[in-house]
């Protein structure tokens, strides 16, 4: 689940609008989760590969206390998760229900996993800052997530946000929140998102020079070839 470091570099120069943008102009509409901000020490942008987590409506025979001892439990699917990757939960956007609090996002943090992105919410608030894990969600509740929702696996597609996520696509998380990219698209849209915020700030210092934004942003010939022009020679 490792991401070319040129790669990542690339992406954590962009801001999660700009991804947006170029995103939008390959087709993906669908690609900023709704629901999860930032929350938790999450103060740096994060970048990483998916590792996806699933709940579904509680059903009271297998929402238990006793659920959590299950191979199949958040728990095992914590001591799954490589290091470095981002972890992407599936909550169906409940938000009466806290999917993880501080013990397991402590351990998650112990295993060097990079952040937890929900459209759910947390609880332990106290406890899960004290972990310094970076955590996108949607705010945070008491009752524990057997209240309701029940865990029913990792690791495969899932929709977090109403957006699609599968294992392995990109997540990339600032303070506008959090994007993905299909794991076929990293690395053009990376390049393309490089060249994006290059020209945005070409057009900053444009407008900071009085320059009127229309034929700007965007731009017309004449602007595309100005700009061109000025790079060519820096």
């Amino acid at each position: 689940m490792t991401l070319d470091k040129t790669i990542a570099d690339a992406l954590r120069a962009a801001s999660t609008a700009t991804i947006t943008t170029v995103l939008l102009k390959k087709g993906v509409r669908r690609c900023w989760m709704k629901g999860p901000m930032p929350a938790f020490n999450a103060t740096e942008k994060m970048v990483g590969r998916a590792f996806t987590l699933r709940f579904v409506p509680a059903r009271e025979d297998l929402a238990t206390p006793e659920s959590w001892a299950s191979p199949r439990s958040t728990r095992a699917a914590i001591e799954d998760m490589p290091e470095g990757c981002i972890a992407v939960v599936d909550s169906m956007g409940v938000t009466d229900a806290g999917i993880f609090g501080d013990i397991l996002t402590a351990r998650m943090q112990k295993r060097g996993v990079a952040a937890l992105i929900t459209d759910g919410v947390v609880r332990d608030a106290v406890g899960v800052e004290g972990t310094n894990l970076p955590v996108w969600c949607a705010g945070v509740a008491a009752p524990p997530s057997v209240a309701g929702l029940t865990f029913v696996g990792w690791q495969e597609p899932i929709g977090c946000g109403g957006v699609a996520i599968f294992p392995d696509d990109v997540i990339v998380a600032d303070r506008d929140g959090v994007v993905v990219i299909p794991a076929a698209m990293v690395e053009e849209v990376a390049k393309a998102a490089v060249e994006q915020e290059r020209y945005e700030l070409w057009v900053m210092r444009e407008v900071e020079k009085g320059v009127p934004l229309p034929g700007l942003y965007p731009p017309n010939a004449e602007t595309k070839a100005r700009y061109e022009a000025e790079a060519n020679r820096s």
